[in-house]
């Protein structure tokens, strides 16, 4: 993902956590807030009571390319904050993506 899709400061976080508008499943907490530019951005938060640092970033690496694949980020005008909760790293791939999918769709309307 590049990094013009990402959101990076923690002032940007904190701004879009606090517009309230959250959405949450066993795997993922979507908190999403419009955007006046055209493209979207994405952050992932990872706590560290789900791994070390190599743990962490295998996931945020994983949440990342499933972003990736489900969110158009030429025409969706939104930023995200995704916020991985612990049953993530006891479930596979495709169950997690599916979670994902679910609490995006969830989030936009």
């Amino acid at each position: 993902m590049k990094k013009l899709y990402r959101v990076r400061k923690n002032e940007e976080f904190a701004a879009i956590i606090s517009k309230k508008k959250s959405v949450a499943n066993a795997s993922f907490v979507v908190y999403a807030c419009d955007r006046a530019k055209e493209n979207a951005r994405v952050g992932i938060s990872v706590s560290k009571k789900l791994g070390n640092a190599v743990e962490r970033n295998r996931i945020k690496r994983q949440v990342r390319e499933m972003a990736r694949s489900l969110i158009d980020f030429g025409n969706y005008p939104k930023d995200v904050i995704i916020i991985v909760r612990k049953p993530y790293v006891n479930r596979a791939f495709s169950q997690n993506k599916n979670d994902l999918e679910i609490a995006l769709k969830k989030a936009i309307i």
